[in-house]
């Protein structure tokens, strides 16, 4: 067929009518805010980006050919949707509680995790609980199943457990479940406390609510590692999230699910659906990495590393924000840390500020599900370097004293 000879198509409106659902999907303002940082001369707090100073390179590299030399036909192949059986065995090994490999699903990414646990949990108009304030990647994944998202008051300690035995509901009105990241909190870099841990579970599982524990950073602690997970005090009642990007590297896209009997199935039913499998190369060469303690030897030069520019970016605020009324926590590891501003100040409103400065960070207000707090901001320190961490401090403190003249 000729160009000429194709059909002209009628002048009409567009034929497409989305779902319901896709108009409750938004732009990350994450996403959004990582392309200014892209300008030349910006120094950028804003992304939850590993230090790719931390990707072990060489060790891949020699996975890889060992891959392809010895399993390369397989490797290249359609996979079990469950996951790569090593690597399942690998997981369910690492977990400081009892897992059978057979309750492990490995994702593409624990992001996935969190959209097959939402198609698997939320209905409509159905109640999930989050933290105050929150992953904004979970908010992503739980609204376009349309449920009612309802924050629970935190604290230092993590939830508070009396406003989450207020909102949990009964019968069918009861919350499906409780949505929390314990250890070094995206976008806090806060972690619950032993005392807390405890007093959650023994709740939630008193009320029969379902916890669902997100676990990225957990493996980067400073000096001390955080408590056990919830999931192991009560695995029944709980699936945990887990994911290779903090501690190998994000573009392989691995995460890994660890779900109750219960529930599992339904949840490798959503995988299959989504996308059949997750790389099964990837998986076997993360599986050939990890075989002689890797991670034993690897992970303690990210944990030194992160340490260092906390404890650069810690004092570089302290020197920086004198006089300013600028409040800030002191992660004990993870990649972020909590700012609050000056009363009657918007973190909004000072971003384009900053970035004229050179500077670039998170406004906080996305990471909550109702009522945010204008005065928040989220600074990561992991992949600016020392030099960048002081000038881009310099220069948001001047950001917020001329925002407080104006």
């Amino acid at each position: 067929m000729k160009p000429n000879d194709l059909p002209t198509p009628s002048p009409t409106a567009t034929p497409w009518t989305l779902a319901r659902r896709a108009a409750r999907m938004n732009p990350s303002v994450i996403r959004e805010i990582l392309k200014v940082t892209e300008k030349p001369g910006i120094i950028s707090f804003a992304g939850g980006l590993p230090s790719p100073k931390t990707f072990p390179v060489s060790a891949f590299a020699q996975a890889c050919a060992k891959v392809l030399r010895e399993d390369g036909l397989a490797a290249l192949q359609y996979s079990a949707s469950e996951g790569y059986g090593p690597l399942c065995e690998a997981v369910a090994a690492q977990l400081p509680w009892a897992v059978d490999p057979a309750q492990v699903l490995i994702t593409t990414g624990s992001q996935q995790g969190l959209d097959l646990v939402a198609k698997v949990l939320i209905d409509a108009d159905s109640r999930v609980l989050v933290e105050t304030p929150t992953y904004l990647g979970a908010l992503q994944a739980f609204t376009p199943m349309e449920p009612i998202i309802e924050a629970v008051a935190s604290d230092a300690e993590g939830v508070d457990v009396g406003d989450l035995e207020r909102r949990v509901g009964s019968g069918a009105n009861r919350a499906r479940f409780l949505y929390v990241l314990p250890n070094f909190q995206n976008p806090t870099g806060q972690s619950m406390s032993e005392a807390r841990r405890a007093a959650l579970v023994a709740s939630a599982a008193a009320h029969g609510l379902p916890i669902v524990e997100d676990n990225p950073y957990g493996d980067l602690w400073f000096d001390t590692p955080p408590p056990p997970p919830l999931s192991a005090r009560n695995p029944d009642g709980c699936i945990y999230l887990g994911s290779f990007s903090k501690v190998l590297a994000p573009g392989l896209r691995l995460g890994f699910i660890v779900a109750p009997k219960a529930v599992f199935p339904k949840l490798l039913q959503a995988k299959q659906a989504a996308d059949l499998h997750s790389p099964g190369f990837n998986q076997r060469m993360v599986a050939e990495v990890l075989k002689d303690g890797f991670l034993d030897r690897h992970v303690p030069t990210i944990r030194a590393l992160y340490k260092s520019q906390c404890a650069a970016m810690l004092e570089s605020l302290g020197q920086e924000m004198q006089g300013l009324d600028v409040q800030w926590n002191s992660p004990d590891g993870g990649m972020f840390l909590w700012v609050r501003l000056p009363e009657g100040m918007n973190a909004i409103d000072l971003l384009p500020r900053a970035v004229d400065k050179g500077v670039a960070f998170v406004p906080g207000a996305a990471f909550y599900a109702d009522e945010p707090d204008p005065r928040t901001l989220r600074l990561s320190f992991v992949t600016a370097s020392v030099e960048q961490i002081r000038i881009g401090m310099a220069a948001l403190a001047q950001a917020i004293r001329e925002q407080r003249q104006a």
